[in-house]
């Protein structure tokens, strides 16, 4: 059967990060795999909201949630921080009188949450429903001697009770992916951590000190570049990283791919097409050495 489902870009894909939406896009036609794109979506309130009024924040994810149960489709996100959010949500509004308290919002307001509908990450739909094997024969221009370091960041991994899909502390489905298009991944030890996001804001330098460590890791065990299931990370590991390097005092330039960008690559998809001249970190030297054109 054609895989089908409710697309939430979050809010990151529809403005800093474009190239993200448009990746997966271009990807998903590749694969023939059907979005259909939640447009009157809501941000999902990136756990920011729900530390002042948890119950907004349900609302707003119970309403984005209830779209996809209109459609009846599951819910495909592209943002490691939303999928970490939904999944909470939507685990709370299966109990029942948080759903009833919940919807007693939401009459005339977008619908009502009944709790019908999945939340599947785009890596969770290439690992467990497209499949690795079907992804790898899939790619046509393999990634033959490239050497990925995977970056999961912290909202896809954990709590795990919300999310159930990886091991939180030594996940494998970025490598799986990584291999099936043919690139070989690094190993290290920042993979699982935090990226600084939440605290760029507080303290920016500690938040450079944590991008520099892990770059500056992943690039010395031999990473070509690093590729990421979550924008707020790529925003971290890349749009900053000309100020991580000046916290480090050392030179950096790694290149950081959105997990649909490396995918596209294997899948002879060009730049263009991957929106990789948007990434602030030069990719279009590692484009060419794989082949892309």
């Amino acid at each position: 059967m054609k895989l089908k489902y409710a697309y939430y870009t979050g809010c990151a894909a529809k403005g800093v990060c474009p190239e993200l939406d448009q990746a997966t896009q271009a990807v998903a036609r590749a694969l023939d795999i059907e979005l259909i794109e939640l447009t009157a979506a809501s941000c999902c309130g990136a756990g920011v909201i729900g530390e002042l009024e948890y119950d907004t924040q349900l609302a707003m994810n119970a309403r984005n949630l209830a779209m996809a149960e209109q459609l009846g489709l599951n819910m495909m996100t592209i943002c490691g921080t939303c999928q970490g959010v939904i999944s909470r949500a939507n685990v709370a509004l299966q109990h029942t009188a948080t759903r009833d308290r919940i919807n007693q919002g939401l009459i005339g307001n977008g619908g009502i949450y009944k709790g019908t509908t999945g939340v599947l990450h785009l890596l969770w739909v290439l690992v467990k429903e497209f499949g690795l094997a079907r992804l790898e024969q899939a790619v046509t221009h393999p990634l033959t001697g490239l050497r990925v370091g995977p970056f999961y960041g912290c909202y896809i991994l954990r709590p795990s009770e919300y999310l159930g899909f990886d091991d939180p502390y030594n996940p494998r489905s970025l490598e799986g992916v990584i291999r099936a298009l043919g690139a070989e991944p690094v190993d290290y030890s920042g993979r699982t951590k935090c990226c600084g996001f939440p605290i760029v804001l507080e303290n920016e330098s500690n938040a450079m000190k944590m991008v520099g460590a892990h770059l500056l890791e992943a690039k010395g065990n031999g990473a070509d570049c690093l590729v990421t299931p979550c924008p707020l990370c790529h925003m971290n590991l890349d749009l900053y990283q000309g100020k991580a390097e000046q916290e480090m005092h050392r030179k950096i330039g790694l290149p950081i791919l959105h997990l649909p960008q490396l995918v596209g690559l294997a899948l002879g998809l060009g730049p263009e097409a991957l929106g990789l001249r948007r990434n602030m970190v030069d990719a279009m030297q590692l484009a060419a050495d794989v082949g892309a054109t």
